[in-house]
């Protein structure tokens, strides 16, 4: 008589499962591997530190409190490269007599921000940051002010500073 062989469903349902588990787990550590190494998210992170960066530096530069002016101008030129930081550090002498006459505070807040433009390869940048500057002098109200900065960004080997720095056009230009 010959025997007639039968397949235990339980032990089929296993297998099937397990290699459907096998595909899944390859496609996934696929899809991970891909992810990693695309060069979007390199150009996504490279766009978010040049404009944390750019925020940090612009609020740098309009925050000045005339009681810890060395520590301040430091700032101001730990935040900048080029041309920017040269003028910054040959106008310190003047600065500080400005600063020391007004005995002026001035506070930053960035109020937003964005990249205006990046060159990841070239390790330049645009930004535009919104700010609320609020100066206060020895005598009367604090001055709160709005304003909109641009700027020019460079890569340096200690990261993203400002190496241009003016003020955005406000207002309809159009005639």
């Amino acid at each position: 008589m010959a025997r007639v062989r039968t397949t235990n469903p339980l032990r089929t349902a296993a297998v099937a499962l397990t290699a459907v588990a096998a595909v899944a787990a390859g496609w996934g550590g696929w899809s991970r591997y891909d992810a990693a190494h695309d060069d979007s998210a390199a150009y996504a992170q490279a766009r978010d530190d040049a404009l944390a960066a750019g925020e940090q530096a612009v609020q740098n530069l309009n925050t000045l409190d005339h009681a810890k002016l060395a520590q301040g101008l430091d700032s101001w030129e730990d935040s900048t490269t080029g041309d920017l930081h040269r003028q910054l550090v040959d106008g310190r002498k003047g600065f500080v007599e400005q600063i020391e006459a007004a005995r002026t505070v001035s506070t930053a807040q960035v109020l937003s921000g964005a990249v205006t433009e990046l060159d990841d390869r070239a390790g330049k940048a645009g930004v535009m940051v919104a700010l609320r500057v609020t100066v206060t002098a020895p005598e009367g109200k604090p001055a709160v002010k709005e304003s909109r900065m641009l700027g020019q960004l460079t890569r340096t080997s200690d990261g993203w500073k400002l190496s241009a720095l003016g003020q955005a056009p406000v207002g309809n230009t159009a005639g």
